[in-house]
Formats: structure tokens, C-alpha cells, sequence
């Protein structure tokens, strides 16, 4: 009988978290794009108020990147530097 080793369990749960943690890109292109739409039609509604409109866009977009960016980390360290496979 012939079973999976720890390791190859272990490492096959991580790419799977990986791509788990990769579906957090998914809220925040819908969320950068729906902010984006707002900022255009708030710029078209009052040109004189776009350096405004701008700058809290470009902020919201920043705050809502963060979160893709660290599951982006988090994603390579689970499928590139491994730490759980040393605990075995």
C-alpha cells in the first residue's frame, strides 16, 4: 500500500492555498475599476473639482491594492520559500 508522503501533501495544500489566496485579485479589480468609474463621472459632473477627485481616488486605490499585494507574497513564499515543509 502505497500512501502520500507529508511532504508532497504538504507542498500540494500550499499551491492550493496559493491559488486561493490569488482569488483576492479578483475583488479588488472590481473594486479599483468601479472607483475609477465614480472619479470620471464626479470629474463630468464638476471639471472643477478633478485635482480633488484625483487625489482621494488615487489614495483609495492604493489602500485597496494592499490587500492583492500581500496575498501576492504571501503566494510565492507558500509555492517558492516553503517554511512548513522544514516542520515536518
Amino acid at each position: 500500500m502505497t500512501g502520500i508522503t507529508p511532504e508532497a501533501f504538504v507542498l500540494g495544500l500550499s499551491g492550493l492555498g496559493a491559488g486561493l489566496a490569488m482569488i483576492c485579485g479578483i475583488g479588488t479589480g472590481i473594486g479599483q475599476g468601479y472607483a475609477a468609474g465614480r472619479a470620471v463621472e464626479g470629474v463630468a459632473r464638476q471639471p472643477e473639482a478633478q485635482s480633488d477627485i484625483l487625489k482621494i481616488m488615487l489614495v483609495g486605490q492604493g489602500v485597496s491594492e494592499t490587500p492583492t499585494i500581500f496575498a501576492f507574497v504571501v503566494s510565492i513564499i507558500l509555492m517558492f520559500a516553503n517554511p512548513l515543509v522544514g516542520l515536518l
